[in-house]
């Protein structure tokens, strides 16, 4: 599994134990940003990643702001991405299984560190599920693929 990794300002801590993280599982990733602690905008590293994804040159991506919202609402954006805000386990897990989603989104300053990588654990080791999920993710890529 090959994973797109950015943040903007408000995610740069979290970003760096997720990037830890990968490497203990044997991840590989790339960093996409920031390295700066003053304000920048949240699209500028939301929609590289998604589009990285969404070309199929990396398998997921995770991206973390202050909430979470910005990041997940911009990589939405783009075609065939379904990027799942989550602050749980239970959601995380819920995502891959059900909605096959290939971007996570987290906010640093709606949780914490070992929440975050609770999360990005369950989230990059769970499987999609299929079966009867599939034709409801299958009616979302049919919208994208009528615009």
């Amino acid at each position: 599994m090959k994973v797109a990794i950015a943040s903007d300002h408000g995610g740069m801590n979290i970003r760096q134990e997720l990037k830890q993280l990968m490497d203990e599982m044997g991840i590989q990733y790339e960093d996409f940003g920031c390295e700066c602690e003053t304000s920048v905008d949240y699209p500028d590293y939301a929609l590289p990643v998604a589009e990285k994804v969404a070309s199929g040159e990396f398998d997921r991506g995770i991206l973390i702001c202050g909430t979470g919202i910005g990041m997940s609402i911009a990589a939405n954006k783009v075609k065939g991405i379904r990027c799942a805000l989550v602050h749980d386990v239970f959601s995380a897990k819920a995502t891959r299984e059900h909605n096959n989603s290939n971007i996570l989104a987290m906010g640093e300053r709606v949780i914490g560190p070992g929440l975050a990588r609770e999360i990005a654990k369950v989230w990059l080791s769970t499987h999609y599920e299929g079966g009867r999920h599939e034709k409801r993710v299958g009616k979302i890529t049919a919208y994208e693929d009528q615009l």
